[in-house]
């Protein structure tokens, strides 16, 4: 029986996304670089420890540990999918994978796998620590947990084409971070460290129409219980709108991110990253 050539090039990407992931974990300094923002969150969480949500009893800080667990996994999964791309199209490791049948699919395939289990350890990292360190966490039943990996893997399909695509806007891998500033404005009005209810309604707007506020709202409906959904937009978990809206992001992403990176590769050749490399090593000296 005859295998499509994409779905070769996908099976290809996750076999070389399990690699990458296998060097990433015996890496020190990139686990470093992976865990040490979650470790940060966990200091803040241990200082809002006896602070409360406005208008109830119940800890700020239990609140705020799905939020945190939600935003960050959307933050870091952008951000560090978009550096990626970016530092890799300067090396040529984009111009070798183009030279490959389906080459992209294949890439792209091995940074999401790659980028996603990275970023579900150094989730762990944070709540598994944060839930000693609060209390009202209440995932009691086997749904709580079935929401809250289903919000998890489609949130991070949803976020990772997004990080793809705004790396390949720029050949330069120290000019990707004019979009951090962006992205961390969108996570501190998504209502991550706090509800958005007092925002203006067009910045609700806003928050909502992107994925961040809904893996925030899907890791809170499935950790917090269901009477924190009081102070949530429309007083309910809304998981049809969680799931409805991911999964639209996802498939957007999924669509539109082989296209752009398809587009960018044709742009590539062995003379544009032979000059990039040459501009890099003038800056250096």
């Amino acid at each position: 029986m005859r295998v499509h050539p994409t779905l070769m090039a996908a099976r290809a990407g996750l076999v070389r996304g399990g690699i990458e992931l296998r060097h990433t974990l015996t890496n020190t300094q990139d686990l470093w670089n992976y865990l040490f923002p979650n470790v940060v969150l966990l200091v803040v969480m241990f200082f809002m420890r006896n602070a409360t949500v406005p208008g109830t009893d119940f800890s700020l800080g239990a609140r705020n540990l799905p939020s945190l667990l939600g935003g960050s996994m959307a933050f870091s999964a952008m951000v560090t999918m978009k550096i990626t791309l970016a530092m890799e199209r300067e090396d040529g490791t984009l111009l070798r994978a183009k030279a490959v049948p389906n080459g992209m699919v294949g890439y792209l395939v091995g940074k999401v796998v790659q980028v996603a289990g990275m970023t579900v350890v150094s989730g762990l990292v944070l709540v598994i620590p944060g839930a000693f360190l609060v209390d009202g966490l209440a995932p009691d039943n086997p749904v709580d947990w079935l929401t809250l990996l289903g919000v998890v893997l489609l949130g991070l399909v949803a976020c990772l084409p997004l990080g793809a695509i705004l790396g390949s806007l720029f050949d330069n891998p120290r000019n990707v971070g004019v979009t951090t500033l962006p992205l961390m404005g969108l996570v501190a009005t998504s209502g991550i460290f706090y509800p958005i209810n007092g925002f203006p309604v067009w910045l609700q707007w806003i928050a909502q129409a992107f994925p961040i506020y809904w893996l925030g709202l899907g890791t809170r409906a499935a950790l917090l219980p269901d009477e924190m959904a009081a102070v949530e937009l429309g007083g309910s978990w809304r998981h049809l709108e969680t799931f409805g809206v991911l999964g639209a992001w996802a498939v957007l992403g999924l669509l539109i991110a082989p296209v752009v990176l398809r587009r960018m590769a044709r742009r590539e050749s062995g003379s544009t990253v032979a000059a990039r490399k040459e501009r890099a090593l003038q800056r250096i000296h």
